[in-house]
Protein backbone atom coordinates (compact mmCIF):
# COMPACT_ATOMS: atom_id res chain seq x y z
CA UNK A 1 0.00 0.00 0.00
CA UNK A 2 1.52 3.23 -0.92
CA UNK A 3 1.51 6.42 1.68
CA UNK A 4 -0.72 7.80 -0.09
CA UNK A 5 -2.77 5.25 0.08
CA UNK A 6 -2.73 4.50 3.51
CA UNK A 7 -2.88 8.15 4.27
CA UNK A 8 -6.49 8.38 2.79
CA UNK A 9 -7.67 4.80 4.78
CA UNK A 10 -6.46 5.87 8.13
CA UNK A 11 -8.67 9.38 7.53
CA UNK A 12 -11.52 6.72 6.58
CA UNK A 13 -11.81 4.46 9.12
CA UNK A 14 -11.35 6.00 12.83
CA UNK A 15 -9.86 2.74 14.44
CA UNK A 16 -6.57 2.40 12.54
CA UNK A 17 -3.71 4.10 13.87
CA UNK A 18 -2.32 7.32 12.08
CA UNK A 19 0.41 6.86 9.36
CA UNK A 20 3.37 6.14 10.35
CA UNK A 21 6.10 9.07 10.21
CA UNK A 22 3.86 11.89 10.96
CA UNK A 23 5.72 14.64 12.68
CA UNK A 24 4.37 17.88 13.97
CA UNK A 25 7.11 21.02 14.01
CA UNK A 26 5.75 22.58 17.01
CA UNK A 27 6.50 19.33 19.09
CA UNK A 28 2.37 18.35 19.23
CA UNK A 29 1.36 15.07 19.22
CA UNK A 30 1.10 13.73 15.64
CA UNK A 31 -1.99 11.49 16.84
CA UNK A 32 -4.08 14.29 18.54
CA UNK A 33 -3.37 16.24 15.45
CA UNK A 34 -3.96 13.88 12.80
CA UNK A 35 -7.50 12.57 14.89
CA UNK A 36 -8.66 16.31 14.12
CA UNK A 37 -7.53 16.58 10.88
CA UNK A 38 -9.68 13.24 10.76
CA UNK A 39 -12.42 14.28 12.24
CA UNK A 40 -12.82 17.84 10.19
CA UNK A 41 -12.56 15.77 6.81
CA UNK A 42 -15.42 13.34 7.77
CA UNK A 43 -17.61 16.41 8.82
CA UNK A 44 -16.96 18.44 5.48
CA UNK A 45 -18.05 15.03 3.75
CA UNK A 46 -21.19 14.88 6.19
CA UNK A 47 -21.79 18.39 5.53
CA UNK A 48 -21.66 18.42 2.15
CA UNK A 49 -24.01 14.95 1.54
CA UNK A 50 -26.27 16.49 4.01
CA UNK A 51 -26.35 19.77 1.54
CA UNK A 52 -26.91 17.67 -1.39
CA UNK A 53 -29.66 15.17 -0.57
CA UNK A 54 -31.78 17.45 1.43
CA UNK A 55 -35.12 15.57 1.34
CA UNK A 56 -33.24 12.51 1.82
CA UNK A 57 -32.42 14.26 5.30
CA UNK A 58 -35.73 15.17 5.89
CA UNK A 59 -37.30 11.92 5.50
CA UNK A 60 -34.75 10.21 7.87
CA UNK A 61 -33.87 12.83 10.33
CA UNK A 62 -30.78 14.88 11.02
CA UNK A 63 -29.20 12.19 13.63
CA UNK A 64 -30.48 9.26 11.50
CA UNK A 65 -29.05 10.90 8.20
CA UNK A 66 -25.74 11.97 9.95
CA UNK A 67 -25.18 8.38 11.20
CA UNK A 68 -26.07 6.71 7.81
CA UNK A 69 -23.10 9.36 6.23
CA UNK A 70 -20.81 8.57 8.67
CA UNK A 71 -20.86 4.97 7.70
CA UNK A 72 -20.90 6.05 3.88
CA UNK A 73 -17.88 8.02 4.36
CA UNK A 74 -15.92 5.60 6.44
CA UNK A 75 -16.70 2.68 4.38
CA UNK A 76 -16.78 4.26 0.31
CA UNK A 77 -13.43 5.67 -1.35
CA UNK A 78 -13.85 8.77 -2.75
CA UNK A 79 -14.68 9.10 -6.49
CA UNK A 80 -13.98 12.82 -6.66
CA UNK A 81 -11.82 15.56 -5.66
CA UNK A 82 -15.29 17.73 -6.14
CA UNK A 83 -17.42 17.35 -3.01
CA UNK A 84 -20.39 17.62 -5.13
CA UNK A 85 -19.70 14.25 -6.58
CA UNK A 86 -19.11 12.44 -3.58
CA UNK A 87 -22.37 11.14 -3.34
CA UNK A 88 -22.72 9.20 -6.72
CA UNK A 89 -23.01 5.96 -4.77
CA UNK A 90 -24.52 7.14 -1.90
CA UNK A 91 -28.20 5.82 -3.31
CA UNK A 92 -26.78 2.45 -4.32
CA UNK A 93 -25.11 2.56 -0.54
CA UNK A 94 -28.80 3.49 0.88
CA UNK A 95 -30.59 0.35 -0.66
CA UNK A 96 -28.06 -1.85 0.82
CA UNK A 97 -27.83 -0.22 4.40
CA UNK A 98 -30.22 -2.28 6.63
CA UNK A 99 -31.35 0.22 9.15
CA UNK A 100 -33.00 1.95 6.39
CA UNK A 101 -34.69 -0.93 4.60
CA UNK A 102 -37.88 -0.08 5.91
CA UNK A 103 -38.22 2.93 3.89
CA UNK A 104 -37.74 1.24 0.69
CA UNK A 105 -38.22 4.58 -1.32
CA UNK A 106 -35.22 6.13 -0.32
CA UNK A 107 -32.67 5.25 -2.01
CA UNK A 108 -34.78 6.55 -5.19
CA UNK A 109 -35.26 9.56 -3.53
CA UNK A 110 -31.53 10.05 -3.35
CA UNK A 111 -31.41 9.28 -6.69
CA UNK A 112 -33.24 11.68 -7.64
CA UNK A 113 -31.69 14.34 -5.51
CA UNK A 114 -28.26 13.21 -6.97
CA UNK A 115 -29.61 13.73 -11.09
CA UNK A 116 -30.34 17.13 -10.12
CA UNK A 117 -26.69 18.03 -8.95
CA UNK A 118 -26.17 16.07 -12.30
CA UNK A 119 -28.03 18.01 -14.17
CA UNK A 120 -27.05 21.62 -12.53
CA UNK A 121 -23.33 20.98 -13.46
CA UNK A 122 -24.24 19.17 -17.30
CA UNK A 123 -22.65 21.53 -20.11
CA UNK A 124 -24.88 23.74 -21.70
CA UNK A 125 -25.97 23.33 -25.54
CA UNK A 126 -27.87 25.36 -27.56
CA UNK A 127 -31.45 23.68 -28.49
CA UNK A 128 -32.44 23.45 -32.21
CA UNK A 129 -35.50 26.07 -33.40
CA UNK A 130 -38.71 25.09 -33.37
CA UNK A 131 -39.36 25.88 -37.31
CA UNK A 132 -36.41 23.41 -38.10
CA UNK A 133 -37.91 20.76 -36.27
CA UNK A 134 -41.38 21.31 -37.55
CA UNK A 135 -39.57 20.75 -41.09
CA UNK A 136 -37.85 17.28 -40.09
CA UNK A 137 -41.03 15.94 -38.69
CA UNK A 138 -43.09 16.34 -41.12
CA UNK A 139 -41.19 13.76 -43.73
CA UNK A 140 -42.59 10.67 -43.21
CA UNK A 141 -39.62 8.74 -44.78
CA UNK A 142 -37.29 11.17 -42.40
CA UNK A 143 -39.50 10.13 -39.17
CA UNK A 144 -38.29 6.59 -39.47
CA UNK A 145 -34.40 6.81 -39.21
CA UNK A 146 -34.67 10.29 -37.15
CA UNK A 147 -32.69 10.20 -34.22
CA UNK A 148 -33.49 13.08 -31.61
CA UNK A 149 -30.27 13.88 -29.48
CA UNK A 150 -31.39 15.66 -25.99
CA UNK A 151 -29.72 18.49 -23.56
CA UNK A 152 -26.97 17.11 -21.79
CA UNK A 153 -28.77 17.74 -18.65
CA UNK A 154 -31.49 15.67 -19.36
CA UNK A 155 -31.94 12.72 -16.84
CA UNK A 156 -34.26 10.14 -16.41
CA UNK A 157 -35.36 8.27 -12.93
CA UNK A 158 -38.35 5.51 -13.34
CA UNK A 159 -39.36 3.91 -10.13
CA UNK A 160 -41.39 1.25 -8.44
CA UNK A 161 -42.14 4.08 -5.82
CA UNK A 162 -43.49 8.03 -5.52
CA UNK A 163 -40.24 9.74 -6.14
CA UNK A 164 -41.54 12.99 -7.39
CA UNK A 165 -44.58 13.62 -4.92
CA UNK A 166 -42.30 12.66 -2.16
CA UNK A 167 -39.49 14.90 -3.35
CA UNK A 168 -42.17 17.85 -4.25
CA UNK A 169 -43.83 17.07 -1.03
CA UNK A 170 -41.18 18.57 0.79
CA UNK A 171 -40.79 21.60 -1.63
CA UNK A 172 -44.34 22.40 -0.58
CA UNK A 173 -45.86 21.65 -3.89
CA UNK A 174 -48.03 18.95 -2.64
CA UNK A 175 -49.70 17.87 1.01
CA UNK A 176 -47.44 14.69 1.98
CA UNK A 177 -50.52 13.55 3.58
CA UNK A 178 -51.54 12.81 -0.33
CA UNK A 179 -48.41 11.20 -1.38
CA UNK A 180 -48.73 7.31 -1.70
CA UNK A 181 -44.95 5.44 -1.46
CA UNK A 182 -45.95 2.87 -2.88
CA UNK A 183 -47.32 4.03 -5.92
CA UNK A 184 -44.51 4.25 -8.88
CA UNK A 185 -43.68 7.27 -10.75
CA UNK A 186 -41.59 8.38 -13.69
CA UNK A 187 -39.68 11.30 -13.61
CA UNK A 188 -37.82 14.03 -16.05
CA UNK A 189 -35.12 16.02 -14.53
CA UNK A 190 -33.40 18.56 -16.72
CA UNK A 191 -32.03 22.14 -16.53
CA UNK A 192 -33.58 25.16 -18.14
CA UNK A 193 -30.94 28.16 -17.66
CA UNK A 194 -29.22 28.12 -14.37
CA UNK A 195 -32.76 25.70 -12.60
CA UNK A 196 -33.22 22.50 -12.75
CA UNK A 197 -36.56 21.19 -13.43
CA UNK A 198 -38.15 18.14 -12.57
CA UNK A 199 -41.42 16.88 -14.48
CA UNK A 200 -43.48 14.10 -13.85
CA UNK A 201 -44.65 12.28 -16.95
CA UNK A 202 -46.01 8.49 -17.35
CA UNK A 203 -44.56 5.57 -17.80
CA UNK A 204 -44.93 5.27 -21.39
CA UNK A 205 -43.14 8.94 -22.28
CA UNK A 206 -40.54 7.80 -19.78
CA UNK A 207 -39.69 4.28 -22.21
CA UNK A 208 -39.75 6.71 -25.17
CA UNK A 209 -37.13 9.19 -23.65
CA UNK A 210 -35.20 6.35 -22.06
CA UNK A 211 -34.73 5.07 -26.02
CA UNK A 212 -33.91 8.66 -27.39
CA UNK A 213 -31.50 9.27 -24.96
CA UNK A 214 -29.91 6.08 -25.61
CA UNK A 215 -30.26 6.84 -29.35
CA UNK A 216 -32.16 4.88 -30.74
CA UNK A 217 -35.02 6.35 -33.31
CA UNK A 218 -37.95 8.44 -32.98
CA UNK A 219 -39.75 5.99 -34.39
CA UNK A 220 -38.39 2.82 -32.30
CA UNK A 221 -39.03 5.17 -28.93
CA UNK A 222 -42.42 5.49 -30.58
CA UNK A 223 -43.32 1.85 -30.92
CA UNK A 224 -41.40 0.46 -27.65
CA UNK A 225 -43.57 3.71 -25.97
CA UNK A 226 -46.95 2.67 -27.78
CA UNK A 227 -46.32 -1.10 -26.33
CA UNK A 228 -46.14 0.36 -22.75
CA UNK A 229 -49.29 1.84 -23.48
CA UNK A 230 -51.45 1.66 -26.28
CA UNK A 231 -52.37 5.10 -25.40
CA UNK A 232 -49.12 7.22 -25.69
CA UNK A 233 -49.00 10.27 -27.31
CA UNK A 234 -46.23 10.84 -29.40
CA UNK A 235 -47.16 14.56 -30.32
CA UNK A 236 -47.70 15.31 -26.59
CA UNK A 237 -44.05 14.06 -25.47
CA UNK A 238 -42.40 15.90 -28.15
CA UNK A 239 -44.41 19.34 -27.03
CA UNK A 240 -42.63 18.47 -23.86
CA UNK A 241 -39.42 17.90 -25.16
CA UNK A 242 -39.23 21.43 -27.38
CA UNK A 243 -41.55 23.33 -24.50
CA UNK A 244 -38.30 22.57 -22.33
CA UNK A 245 -36.16 23.16 -25.15
CA UNK A 246 -34.54 19.59 -24.68
CA UNK A 247 -33.60 19.02 -28.62
CA UNK A 248 -30.72 19.85 -29.57
CA UNK A 249 -29.86 18.00 -32.96
CA UNK A 250 -32.15 15.83 -35.25
CA UNK A 251 -29.94 13.09 -37.20
CA UNK A 252 -30.96 11.09 -40.25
Amino acid sequence: MTPQAEFALALRQPERPPPAGLRCCNGCSPEIRFAVYRNNVVASQIAALAESFPVTLQLVGADFFRGMARVYVQTHTLNSRVLAWIGRDFPDFIRQFAPASGLAYLGDVAQLEYLRICAYHAADQASLDPQSMAQALTDPQALQRLQLHLHPSTHLLRSPHAVYSLWAAHQELLDIGTVQPEHAEAVLVFRAGLEVQLVAISAAQALCIQRLLAQQSLAFAAEEACQCDAGFDLGATLRLLVHAQLIVAMVL
